[in-house]
C-alpha cells in the first residue's frame, strides 16, 4: 500500500504519541491534559492557527497551503475523549486511570490526524487550508461534536467541507468502508415512570401494581419495530433497565423503565417516538396506573453526502488499492456524533480496519497501531486531493 513516505518515517513517534494518550485516558469534556498535548503538537509543527477552548476543550488547528490562490477551506475531525471501562489489556502502556480506558480508539484516531497534521505543516502541498479538529465528549451521549459547531466552529474557520473517520475492528489494516447515505444509526433515550400503587404482595388485589404494567410495556414496545415499522427500515428498540422495589414481599408504587431507540432515517424516529408515548400510557391508563414517558433524541443519523462519500471513495482507493476499498457497508445501529457536522457542511465518515481486536467498548480492545500510518496517508491525501497546489 502506498503509505506516503514522509510519514513512514515518523510513524514511531506518531505510536508513541497513541501510547501515552492510552495510558492518560480523561472522560467526555474533562480531556485537559489530552487537549493540552493535541495544542501544543500542534503549536511545535507550526500550525499557522492554533485555538483551544471550542466546545468547552476542543482544540482547533489551520494549516495554510503554500499556495494561496483557492479559498477552499476542508475540516477534518478527530475525537479525545475515553469510555469509563476499567482495562484489561494487559499492555505495557495500560490506563493508569482506574476505571477509565480509551476502549473506543479515540487515542489512534486522535493520534492519526496529529500525524496528518504534522505532515501537512511541513510539506503545505495544497492550495487552500486544512483544519484540524479535535473534538471532546463523543461517548456516552456527551454531544462534543454538537458543542463545538454551538461554539462557531463552522463559520469561525470557515469550514466548506468536513471529514470524520473512525476504526473498526474485524476489518483488516490496510482497508477503508463507507456507503453513501444513512452509514450510522441516530439515537434515542426512553425514560418510563410507570406510577401505581403499592403494598402487601399478600394483598394485590388492594393495589395497582406498577411491575404487571411495566413488563406488559416493555414487551407491547417491541411490537413498535416488529409490526409499526417497515421491516425494510433499520429499527431497533431495546428496553436495558427495570429498577424497582425494596423488598420481596412489597408491591412497590413506581417501576423505572429505560432504553434505547436506534433508527436510519428521521421520519422513522419520530414516528416511533411517537408510538413509544401512546403504547406506554395507553396500557398504563388500562390498567388504573399512569405512565410519565420522557424521550430524549440524542445523535442524529450519521448521514453521508453523495459527492463526498464519491471523493473520499477515490482517496481511499488511492491509499490502499480499489479491491480493499468497501464502497457498500451495511449501516451500522451504533451511533456517532460527528452527525452533527454533516448536518452543518457537506462530507463524509469513513471506517478504517483495526484488525482482529476485540470489539469496541470492550475491555480488552485496543488500537492497532498497524492502520496509524494508513489513517495518516488518508489525511494526507485527502487535503492534497481535495485541494491540489498545481
Amino acid at each position: 500500500m502506498p503509505i506516503v513516505n514522509r510519514i513512514h518515517e515518523f510513524t514511531n513517534d506518531v505510536t508513541a504519541w497513541r501510547r501515552d494518550l492510552h495510558a492518560h485516558p480523561e472522560l467526555q469534556y474533562d480531556v485537559h491534559r489530552t487537549a493540552g498535548i493535541v495544542a501544543q503538537h500542534l503549536r511545535d509543527f507550526g500550525c499557522d492557527e492554533v485555538v483551544t477552548g471550542i466546545g468547552k476543550t476542543g482544540v482547533v488547528g489551520v494549516i495554510k497551503g503554500r499556495k494561496s490562490a483557492s479559498s477552499k477551506v476542508i475540516g477534518l475531525r478527530a475525537d479525545m475523549d475515553a469510555l469509563p471501562i476499567l482495562e484489561e489489556t494487559g499492555a505495557a502502556y495500560a490506563s493508569q486511570n482506574k476505571g477509565v480506558m480509551h476502549a473506543c480508539g479515540h487515542d489512534g484516531h486522535t493520534s492519526m490526524l496529529l500525524g496528518a497534521a504534522r505532515y501537512l505543516a511541513e510539506t503545505r502541498n495544497f492550495d487552500g487550508s486544512a483544519v484540524v479538529i479535535f473534538q471532546p465528549a463523543e461517548e456516552n451521549g456527551g454531544a462534543g461534536a454538537k458543542a463545538m459547531v454551538q461554539d462557531g466552529l463552522m463559520d469561525r474557520f470557515g469550514i466548506q467541507e468536513v471529514y470524520g473517520m473512525h476504526n473498526m475492528p474485524g476489518m483488516p489494516v490496510g482497508t477503508f468502508a463507507l456507503r453513501p447515505g444513512a452509514l450510522m444509526a441516530s439515537s434515542t433515550r426512553i425514560e418510563i415512570e410507570v406510577e401505581g400503587s403499592g403494598g402487601h404482595a399478600a394483598k394485590p388485589h388492594l393495589c395497582v401494581d406498577p411491575l404487571v404494567v411495566a413488563t406488559e410495556i416493555a414487551t407491547a414496545l417491541q411490537l413498535v419495530v416488529s409490526r409499526n415499522v417497515d421491516p425494510l427500515a433499520g429499527t431497533v428498540l431495546s428496553i436495558t433497565q427495570i429498577h424497582a422495589g425494596t423488598a420481596f414481599n412489597i408491591i412497590p408504587d413506581r417501576v423505572y423503565v429505560a432504553g434505547t431507540l436506534r433508527t436510519l432515517d428521521n421520519a422513522t424516529r419520530q414516528f416511533a417516538e411517537r408510538r413509544i408515548e401512546e403504547i406506554a400510557t395507553g396500557i398504563a391508563a388500562a390498567h388504573r396506573s399512569k405512565a410519565k414517558v420522557t424521550i430524549t433524541t440524542g445523535y442524529p443519523v450519521t448521514e453521508n453526502h453523495p459527492e463526498q462519500t464519491e471523493f473520499v471513495e477515490r482517496v481511499a482507493k488511492d491509499i490502499v488499492g480499489g479491491a480493499r476499498v468497501d464502497v457498500a457497508i451495511a449501516p451500522s445501529m451504533g451511533a456517532e456524533d460527528f452527525s452533527f457536522m454533516l448536518l452543518e457542511r457537506p462530507g463524509a465518515f469513513i471506517f478504517i480496519g483495526n484488525g482482529e481486536s476485540a470489539g469496541l467498548h470492550n475491555a480488552k480492545y485496543d488500537f492497532n497501531d498497524a492502520a496509524l500510518p494508513v489513517g495518516m496517508s488518508y489525511w494526507a491525501r485527502l487535503v492534497e486531493t481535495a485541494m491540489p497546489a498545481d
